[in-house]
């Protein structure tokens, strides 16, 4: 059976479908739609990143908040506004660090407490709390167990981490499994991707849409794929070769990140309009500026992630060509090190130099 994306498994269709911009996930879109009429106070959906854990959260807030409308407009704009993000009774919190501090989790609790603007309920999502620090982790614990009647909670993270083990347990946890190639694949073509270009792109994301999304875009992907591949060939053991070799490959993931900047540049021009248009309120300006930070740091740590895989994939063609020499193998060894420590967000450039210049030689054949 080809596959389908959760909103047409949902069976809604029209502007009035909460879930049509969520991709594949039918079980935790069933799952939610039967929620969304009755919830209980808080929701954590768990999994990787460009999984649809946003559109899905979205999608939710869109049902919740549209379940009382009986006027199939007024159903259709609550829709509509949610899933644009701008309903007055949707609050997200995203961490305006590295990490999610107890600041953001006053943010949190401060959006909870608010009355709801239009019907019933208000729905207060949290991105990034696998990023959660103890203390934010401790102060958001009272209100996330004893909301106001009115709040819904619904927290996002790529895995469950120990600082979140106490809030998970107050939560009905949704699992969500990366997207299939095949399908990541399938919705880029379905939004105007050249079918080759889409394929592409879907295998150097690893199941993550949103960076599908960006690659499909890219005309450099297939240059860095074999700049990342030819690093062992060129290596010599000197640490002049190591610093080029790294300058040239942030060069490269520099000029990656043009269309994420201009996609960046139409939203701030976009916001801009609407603030001509109807004035600013509240923080919109800034909460823009600090998302797109995020989605250029996010940017360059996932590409640095599958520069390192593609480097280890050449040691370990080396060895299933010429066998498995010890320092092939202490390479491969580094490089993973190398993968761990970016969730420590060291500084870039001296984690590379470090580790290229502790690489070991492949001959040419």
């Amino acid at each position: 059976m080809p596959a389908t994306d959760a909103g047409s498994a949902a069976g809604a269709a029209g502007d009035a479908d909460p879930w049509r911009d969520v991709v594949g996930q039918e079980a935790a879109v069933r799952q939610l739609a039967a929620a969304a009429r009755d919830p209980v106070h808080a929701y954590l959906l768990v999994g990787p990143s460009g999984s649809g854990k946003v559109a899905l959260a979205r999608g939710f807030a869109a049902a919740v908040l549209a379940a009382d409308a009986d006027d199939p407009v007024e159903r259709e704009r609550h829709v509509r506004l949610a899933l644009a993000g701008q309903h007055p009774d949707l609050r997200t919190v995203e961490p305006e660090g590295n990490t999610f501090r107890k600041s953001d989790a006053e943010r949190v609790v401060r959006a909870a407490t608010l009355a709801p603007i239009e019907g019933r309920r208000k729905v207060v999502v949290a991105d990034g709390c696998q990023d959660m620090e103890d203390e934010a982790a401790g102060y958001l614990l009272k209100t996330v167990e004893e909301p106001p009647a009115s709040t819904v909670f619904v927290l996002l993270a790529t895995e469950l981490v120990p600082e979140l083990v106490t809030i998970a347990s107050r939560c009905v946890r949704i699992e969500l499994a990366p997207l299939p190639t095949e399908l990541v694949a399938e919705r880029l073509v379905a939004e105007g991707v050249d079918p080759d270009r889409a394929a592409t792109a879907a295998a150097a994301a690893g199941g993550d849409l949103d960076r599908a999304r960006t690659l499909a875009t890219d005309e450099r992907l297939a240059l860095r794929h074999a700049a990342w591949r030819e690093v062992p060939y060129r290596l010599d053991g000197t640490g002049h070769t190591a610093a080029t070799v790294v300058a040239e490959l942030q060069s490269m993931i520099g000029e990656a990140l043009g269309p994420l900047q201009q996609r960046q540049a139409a939203e701030l021009a976009a916001l801009e309009e609407q603030i001509e248009q109807y004035g600013l309120r509240g923080s919109g300006r800034r909460d823009l500026e600090a998302r797109h930070k995020r989605e250029v740091r996010r940017f360059r740590t996932a590409e640095l992630r599958f520069g390192l895989a593609t480097l280890a994939a050449t040691y370990r063609d080396a060895m299933a060509a010429h066998g498995a020499r010890a320092d092939w193998l202490d390479s491969v060894r580094r490089i993973e090190d190398a993968a761990v420590a970016l969730q420590r967000y060291p500084n870039e450039t001296l984690l590379l130099q470090a580790l290229v210049a502790n690489l070991a030689p492949v001959p040419r054949a």
